[in-house]
């Protein structure tokens, strides 16, 4: 256990530069006393790790010194060699690279440990695209990425649902997130950050002007906070519904995630005939009823009424349709 947190130790001031006491216990999840003695345990092997003094102080590795990834423990491998996403490295321009590097990797690694990185890759296999959906077309993503690295503005023509259809904007562009298998830029203009499918971006010029990125935007976070945020925008109505047990435990597999999780936390307990009570979050009554609809004869809606009437209106419809002999035009009387 030491061992392992010592080369944490080693490799976090190689990758990051200075840094204080403070900031590797908390890194480490250690006592700052602990951070003490591993870096005289270090400085005795013969590492050297020098203390600067002062406000602006901490611990830092003399300039040059590399270490070479070593002692690479089974687990390790493993998690490695289930990192690679070819898909998406290729759609960055880093297929590449990747291939390169695992190479590296495993030429680097003991025999026994390269064997199981090689069983590893041929019993999983990871897919981030989403089912049921076409890969967005994305021409741009490899302009949006060098801007993203070179931390270089762009002005885009975008592509959007609201009036009007395409805009103009100026960007700061943040960083890329890939979510079932479409590509979003997180970027900031004056009106604050904003997330932009790529797929969408018509036209890009990547401007000479090169912005500061804050040094405290942390991408994973923001993007967490984004989705929270925009379930809560899209599905501010209610819609009542009993459901069978079944169709309720069904949910997860039928309606997204926030919605599927809200009905099962608000279902109360059954009733005579054995239906749940849950309360279901709509974007619309119009949105509801085909997503309301896959659930079939197993769920009713209570409330809304304007909900309640609409589904009424699309089920006789559909009744009316498959009462006439198949291929029949209805009458216009």
């Amino acid at each position: 256990m030491r061992a392992s947190r010592l080369l944490s130790v080693l490799l976090l001031l190689q990758t990051r530069g200075r840094m204080t006491a403070q900031q590797l216990a908390d890194e480490l999840e250690v006592s700052v006393r602990t951070v003490y003695r591993d870096v005289e345990s270090l400085s005795a092997a013969g590492v050297p790790v020098y203390g600067d003094p002062g406000h602006d102080g901490g611990y830092r590795l003399l300039d040059g010194f590399r270490t070479r990834l070593t002692g690479l423990t089974r687990d390790e491998a493993e998690a490695l060699s289930l990192a690679g996403l070819p898909g998406p490295a290729a759609d960055l321009g880093l297929g590449t690279v990747l291939a390169t590097a695992q190479l590296k990797l495993t030429a680097a690694l003991p025999e026994e440990l390269r064997d199981r990185t090689g069983e590893i890759r041929q019993r999983f296999h990871l897919d981030p695209s989403g089912w049921y959906a076409e890969a967005d077309p994305t021409p741009h993503l490899a302009a949006v990425t060098d801007a993203v690295w070179r931390q270089r503005r762009i002005r885009v023509r975008y592509r959007r649902w609201t009036a009007p259809p395409e805009v103009t904007r100026t960007l700061d562009p943040y960083g890329l997130v890939l979510k079932s298998g479409r590509w979003y830029l997180v970027a900031a203009r004056p009106a604050g950050v904003r997330t932009y499918r790529v797929s969408q971006i018509l036209r890009i010029q990547v401007l000479q002007d090169r912005f500061e990125r804050p040094s405290d935007f942390d991408l994973a976070a923001h993007w967490q906070t984004y989705l929270a945020d925009f379930d809560a925008r899209r599905l501010q109505g209610e819609a009542v519904v009993r459901l069978t047990p079944r169709i309720l435990e069904r949910l997860p597999d039928l309606l997204e995630p926030a919605v599927a999780r809200a009905a099962q936390d608000s279902a109360g307990p059954p009733g005579p005939d054995g239906r749940v009570r849950a309360v279901v979050p709509i974007e619309s009554a119009e949105h509801a009823v085909g997503m309301l609809l896959r659930l079939g004869a197993e769920a009713e809606v209570v409330a809304p009424a304007a909900l309640r009437a609409l589904m009424t209106q699309t089920i006789d419809a559909m009744a009316e349709t498959y009462r006439r002999p198949a291929g029949q035009t209805p009458s216009l009387a």
